[in-house]
């Protein structure tokens, strides 16, 4: 491509031809719905179907306007604010690559260490809707109790402090707190995060919250606002140099491109406040029951993602799709999957767990999506406590054995120590790394040491068909390497 065209709304029309451009007058557009965490993953999923609604001439007084929280948001906000809001997303098809730009975004709040005006966004009456994606582990939710960290740094400082929030909860509390005594009522709050039954747990986290400081508010939130439930799934890996060039050779210079799979699906409980777009005239499913999707995505899916890229990252193999091509490594996921994860796992109208599994595979083996297993792998602190621990748990209370899942664990343990078999080091990558690393350490000459992390584990450290198990596998990783470990349990 000998051009690079400036990604902007007054660029469009000279973009080339194979690259779908917005249909509709993003002028026109007005907001409806505030999302923190502009991240990749939002910007394949819920913004797309957004903006295909909009492409439909429907609902466009809905347009997002992005927000965050954190001080590497404020980067994200230049770049974007500098194309217009507009991202290009580019389809990784093992059949062939296509490119999209789309526009349902049209603003981008300032980010402040006060979030004054994320407040001020929030409080608009336009605005009925606040989503985010802000991962897994980032609800301050205590994993054993379910309940607010109320110990949390953060949580004191919003509970002590409730006009000057640091977290995008204390914003949403502040905001809430402007709209009710303003009488311009309440807003939905939606989680697009991989988190079993999201939508309670982001109001347990605002109402919490709300009542550290202001007992009467925290009444109205939990009785005015909805906090339904959803189920995201679309594999969109990290942004860098090889997306970057994806995007230029469309002859786009875009300095947010993102990648993604042909595949997406949103699950949502029909359950909003304050009014909603038509998502399920774009093919957003409005369900009763998004528990059964959620379980079957998140154990399978995601859980899936955790058995491979700790191996993964211990042998050196860079991306999901090598996991997949990796005999034993493959081996390992299909046995864990059909033995100890599928079992738990109940179908859903049009697919049964074990159709699932096959998708899936399908999906992680595909070798135009190159989903770093580092990005896999990132934060396992609360990947693993979300993914894969509710099933162990279950086979245990049920007497089921859990020789694999424990063998996942085991891994995830050798991969915390912080370097790969090749003696090439594991950069750190969870928040709570040194703690990890740390009981990793320990671990290789006593493995009790890392289920004695409570936090994680809980009572499963005292449960001896899990800690035995897991003992054993952690001990012949260390003895004689992962491939090692994972042909003799496929062997078993």
């Amino acid at each position: 491509m000998d051009e690079l065209i400036p990604l902007s709304n007054a660029t469009l029309g000279r973009l080339p031809a194979a690259v779908r451009v917005p249909r509709y007058d993003r002028s026109a557009l007005t907001p409806g719905i505030v999302h923190v965490g502009l991240g990749n993953f939002h910007r394949a999923h819920q913004a797309w179907y957004l903006h295909r609604l909009f492409e439909k001439g429907l609902d466009h007084d809905w347009a997002i306007v992005g927000a965050g929280v954190r001080a590497a948001d404020a980067l994200q906000r230049d770049r974007l604010l500098a194309q217009d809001c507009l991202t290009t997303l580019i389809e990784l098809d093992p059949a062939g690559t296509s490119a999209e730009v789309t526009g349902a975004m049209i603003g981008f709040v300032e980010v402040e260490e006060d979030n004054a005006a994320l407040i001020r966004q929030m409080a608009d009456p336009a605005i009925r809707i606040v989503a985010m994606t802000v991962t897994e582990g980032g609800y301050y939710i205590d994993p054993q109790t379910g309940d607010l960290a109320t110990g949390h740094s953060d949580i004191l400082h919003d509970a002590q402090t409730p006009e000057r929030p640091r977290t995008v909860f204390g914003a949403m509390v502040a905001a809430l707190r402007a709209r009710r005594d303003a009488g311009t009522g309440p807003f939905t709050g939606l989680s697009c995060d991989n988190l079993q039954g999201n939508g309670a747990v982001l109001r347990r986290t605002v109402v919490g919250l709300a009542r550290l400081s202001d007992p009467d508010l925290a009444d109205w939130i939990d009785t005015a606002c909805s906090f339904p439930n959803s189920m995201v799934d679309c594999i969109v890996p990290a942004t860098g140099a090889k997306e970057m060039a994806l995007a230029r050779a469309f002859g786009i210079d875009d300095h947010a491109p993102v990648t993604h799979e042909n595949f997406r699906q949103w699950v949502i409980e029909d359950d909003f406040c304050a009014g909603r777009p038509a998502w399920e005239k774009v093919g957003v499913t409005l369900s009763d029951d998004v528990h059964a999707f959620e379980a079957m995505k998140i154990r399978i899916l995601n859980g899936g993602h955790q058995v491979l890229a700790n191996p993964g990252e211990i042998l050196g193999l860079e991306t999901i799709a090598d996991c997949m091509a990796h005999p034993l490594v493959s081996a390992f996921f299909s046995r864990v999957q059909a033995g100890e994860i599928v079992p738990q796992v109940h179908p859903v109208p049009g697919m049964t767990p074990e159709a699932y599994v096959e998708l899936i595979e399908r999906r992680f083996a595909n070798p135009a999506i190159v989903d770093t297993t580092r990005r896999v792998a990132f934060d396992g602190s609360s990947r693993h406590t979300g993914f894969l621990l509710p099933g162990l748990r279950e086979r245990r209370a049920a007497g089921l054995p859990v020789e694999g899942l424990a063998l996942a664990e085991a891994l995830w343990a050798r991969m915390c120590e912080g370097t790969r078999e090749d003696g090439s080091s594991i950069a750190p990558n969870d928040p709570c790394w040194s703690d990890l690393q740390e009981a990793a350490k320990r671990a290789r000459e006593r493995p009790a040491a890392w289920l004695a992390q409570s936090r994680i584990y809980g009572d499963l450290a005292q449960d001896a068909g899990f800690a035995d198990a897991f003992a054993r596998w952690l001990t012949l990783i260390w003895e004689k390497g992962t491939e090692a470990a994972l042909a003799a349990y496929l062997e078993g």
